[in-house]
């Protein structure tokens, strides 16, 4: 077999090996359009279990997804000369997926999470199939990908036969900003269609790659977010003269779970200096749960946090597909690798993680404006109450967003729905899972944007000198968001507040001036 290599002449070019992906590495790829290519030892691992296979096929030893069908068809036998067309036959009956597209970023994320999978040299596929899902990588052939449709075993059947149905000249694509067929667009940007051999469809289809792209893009995004509460909730803190011993490292040492630990340690290094704080003589002896519990609740999420990564971090550089080619031990193993439990469970977790930090941020909110519990300050953060409404919708809205969470927190991993004859009598639901938490994360990231908003117009009117840290996140906002001297229109300000959360910007802006965080 002879295999002509990619290249990739760009110095920040990722190369994959099956075993080294980092999380990282796929936002570059799948966000930032960094190119990817194979690493050599890729390239003999495929070309070694293609050998194997091909044997097998002259053999004629029955094989599961080689010369058989699937699922409950597993036990009839296919002719020789029909192989190809099983495989064919495999994506175009499998591409039933219904809904709104995934993005761009989540098909870019399987894209590459699939080829990184088959380089590991387990799935008796061919090397110049798995460079043509590098090539669509590198020159942005975006299958159209429906979002819904998966069980979440066998793997991601519908989502990823969609990705094929493009490589076979068939199926939809965005390419330079336009939907075409996906013949059309794989032609124009010169990438030649592929002709599947035995055991290559199922080897393309039978993975977990579409519930672990979106998982892995909510995660990144998720971590981000908890960094960037604990930021938002010391100015919260400072506008509502928070008390400091809460924080105290001694507290948090006698129950030492490391995420309460990390954020207790934040919230000391993002107020330091405050003068508001240590000016306040307000006479309390200990603040609401919502203020006081901070580092018990955002160390909680963040020890969740931690776990899901582990998981991700396991499954972008596994085998998931079925049967599993052992070339060296001349072996055929079927197994139960496509199942998605475990990042099922991981994407449930990390929903309800991050619900949990949009809960406390909306109770939060309601201090800063509410003139029963915020210390003095004005009504709703308005300077004419009555002729202006000030923030009392904005904690309307962000009441409606973790009521919307709560709903979307209840878990999809405890749901299964026997298919296939009864073959497949307990599935996933992993890609349901991953959808609900990155809605939940983008729901979250929009509720701290209206503490965000608050916490300033509450310092602002507090007066005093904040913190390092959370002074700096305050000037950062004042950048891009005046002081609200009347009422306006909100909405522009709370996109603002939104792209200031999801950049990240927030948070680089307060590393620049006191370090990372926890």
């Amino acid at each position: 077999m002879k295999t002509v290599r990619q290249t990739c002449e760009e110095t920040d070019c990722l190369v994959i090996d099956g075993s080294s992906l980092k999380i990282e590495d796929v936002v570059r790829v799948a966000r930032f359009g960094q190119r990817v290519k194979i690493s050599e030892h890729g390239y003999k691992n495929m070309e070694k279990s293609r050998c194997f296979i091909e044997e097998i096929i002259r053999d004629r030893k029955a094989i599961y997804g080689v010369n058989t069908g699937f699922g409950q068809f597993s036990n009839v036998s296919i002719e020789q000369e029909k192989l190809e067309a099983l495989q064919e036959n495999l994506i175009v009956s499998h591409a039933v997926g219904v809904g709104d597209p995934l993005p761009e970023e989540v098909v870019r994320a399987i894209l590459l999470l699939r080829a990184n999978a088959l380089v590991k040299g387990f799935s008796g596929i061919r090397p110049e199939v798995v460079e043509t899902l590098i090539e669509m990588l590198n020159k942005g052939v975006h299958p159209v990908v429906p979002e819904k449709g998966s069980l979440g075993a066998s793997g991601d059947l519908a989502p990823l036969a969609h990705i094929v149905l493009v490589m076979i000249g068939k199926g939809e694509a965005y390419f330079m900003g336009k939907k075409l067929p996906g013949k059309t667009a794989m032609e124009r940007a010169g990438i030649p269609l592929v002709k599947l051999k035995a055991k290559e469809g199922l080897a393309l289809i039978n993975g977990t790659q579409a519930m672990t792209a979106i998982g892995v893009l909510a995660y990144y995004d998720a971590e981000c977010l908890a960094k960037t509460a604990d930021i938002i909730a010391s100015m919260t803190i400072e506008a509502l003269e928070g008390l400091m011993p809460a924080f105290d490292s001694k507290v948090h040492e006698v129950r030492p779970h490391p995420g309460q630990i990390a954020v207790a340690a934040n919230l000391r290094k993002l107020l330091e200096g405050s003068e508001i704080i240590s000016n306040a003589s307000h006479g309390r002896v200990q603040d609401a749960y919502a203020l006081r519990c901070i580092p018990q609740i955002h160390g909680a999420a963040r020890d969740a946090l931690n776990y899901v990564r582990g998981v991700l971090e396991i499954e972008i550089n596994s085998v998931t597909d079925n049967p599993i080619i052992y070339a060296e031990d001349g072996d055929v193993i079927s197994g139960g690798n496509f199942h998605g439990q475990p990042v099922a469970l991981a994407m449930d977790l990390l929903g309800i993680a991050v619900a949990e930090i949009a809960n406390l941020s909306e109770r939060r909110l309601e201090r800063l404006v509410n003139p029963f519990l915020n210390g003095g300050l004005p009504p709703f953060l308005s300077k004419d109450g009555g002729l202006n409404s000030g923030f009392m919708i904005c904690q309307y809205s962000a009441a409606s967003l973790v009521s919307e969470n709560k709903v979307l927190a209840h878990p999809a991993s405890v749901d299964s729905i026997p298919s296939s004859g009864n073959q497949e009598d307990h599935v996933s639901m992993g890609t349901i899972a991953a959808r609900k938490a990155r809605v939940i994360v983008e729901n979250a990231q929009s509720v701290l944007a209206f503490e965000l908003l608050g916490a300033a117009q509450a310092i602002d009117m507090r007066g005093g000198t904040p913190g390092i840290g959370s002074g700096t996140a305050y000037r950062t906002v004042r950048r891009e968001i005046p002081f609200m001297d009347r009422d306006r229109e909100l909405r522009l300000d709370i996109v603002k507040a939104q792209n200031l959360i999801k950049s990240g910007a927030i948070l680089n802006e307060v590393i620049k001036v006191i370090g990372e965080l926890n």
